[in-house]
């Protein structure tokens, strides 16, 4: 009997510990994602209301844009946007940015893809 409880002991504490240090990692894991995507966000918030767009939706998920120049889907937070008439065009790179810009026709690089 004495080994009995000495196993259920050892058990008892090591679910005690298991659970203690998964709760600590959600809350470690729950400050550095709260510091960060607080202050990530205001600054996206504030890039994609003065472009006309929506801020980031909260969680992570990220919009992909495609560039009409190369065709590469990015991330729209990473992308270099143009403003083009009321259009907002993004870019990859500055140099898809200035091939575009300096094309006489960009409307043929909208028909890319």
């Amino acid at each position: 009997m004495n080994f009995l409880a000495r196993v259920l002991r050892f058990v008892f504490w090591l679910v005690i510990v298991s659970w203690s240090v998964a709760l600590l990692r959600r809350v470690v894991g729950w400050m550095l994602r709260g510091g960060s995507s607080a202050q990530a966000g205001s600054v996206a918030g504030a890039s994609a209301a003065g472009m006309g767009g929506a801020p980031e939706t909260p969680g992570g998920a990220r919009r992909l844009v495609r560039d009409p120049v190369c065709g590469v889907h990015v991330a729209e937070v990473l992308s270099i946007p143009l403003r083009e008439g009321g259009e907002v065009v993004h870019f990859c790179s500055k140099a898809c940015r200035d091939k575009y810009a300096a094309s006489a026709n960009p409307q043929k690089f909208a028909a890319n893809g």
